[in-house]
């Protein structure tokens, strides 16, 4: 089974290159982040074509979440974050796939720091942890995938110090994120590439992609059941380099049946 997650950016502006990275590598399920899409202007029908059963939570202008899937129809099985009645924003969907559990995430980005919205992000991130343990402890395979909008380690952002006040590197958010993988899930990229500067998301401003100024942002977290499954996992790098693309690339892995 191959498990994709993309943050797309705006997933009307960018179908194309949607559609086109679907039928290039084929992905078994997909997460979408940030569709940037009100729920009724999500496009089911050309998704549909491709091949592919969506399930999504839209929002007007900003987020919005989706799994995608040409192996069955996903099965719903939450549609919002527990943990706040109060939380209207659209950041995770949960279904079942073929009999292992998908969560879609993208995390708040938590700008600008400190203040509410960093708050926000990391009360968010709590929440995400408690699911993760109520989900790993039903015994289920389960992968958390998504945009974390966190860059756990210095290993992991390029060699700079224009980010250091930024929301995604700060020592708390990276706390949040090491107390969410614990000792029980696998970050499945850094799991098969230990020694490799990978990166998953490159800013639009100041050249970053023609420099590689990256960060890695997008994860992919394996319950303990599934650690054993993992076969492969990289970057489609190239995606993000072509016309009118996210400044995001698509992240996979590979399990074994």
């Amino acid at each position: 089974m191959k498990i994709a997650t993309f943050n797309i950016n705006n997933v009307n502006k960018r179908l194309a290159n949607l559609l086109e990275w679907l039928e290039e590598s084929e992905p078994d399920v997909v997460c979408l982040q940030e569709l940037k899409a009100a729920q009724n202007a999500f496009p089911e029908d050309a998704i549909n074509q491709a091949g592919y059963d969506a399930v999504w939570v839209g929002q007007k202008t900003w987020n919005g979440v989706a799994i995608l899937s040409r192996i069955g129809e996903p099965l719903v099985t939450c549609r919002q974050l527990p943990g706040d009645s109060t939380d209207t924003q659209a950041r995770y969907i949960e279904a079942a796939v073929q009999g292992v559990l998908i969560a879609c995430i993208y995390a708040p980005n938590g700008n600008p720091q400190p203040g509410p919205k960093f708050d926000y992000k990391l009360q968010w991130l709590e929440r995400l942890r408690k699911r993760a343990t109520e989900l790993r402890k039903m015994g289920a395979p389960v992968v958390l995938a998504g945009d974390f909008n966190v860059v756990p380690t210095e290993f992991d952002i390029y060699p700079t110090k224009s980010w250091d006040k930024d929301a995604l590197v700060q020592p708390e958010a990276r706390a949040a994120f090491r107390k969410l993988v614990g000792r029980s899930w696998t970050d499945a990229l850094r799991e098969l590439h230990p020694d490799e500067r990978i990166y998953t998301f490159w800013h639009y401003m100041r050249n970053r992609w023609e420099r590689d100024a990256g960060l890695r942002i997008d994860h992919l977290l394996l319950s303990p059941n599934l650690r054993d499954r993992l076969m492969a996992a990289g970057v489609d790098r190239e995606v993000r380099g072509r016309e009118n693309a996210s400044d995001h690339a698509p992240v996979w892995i590979e399990l074994s049946e």
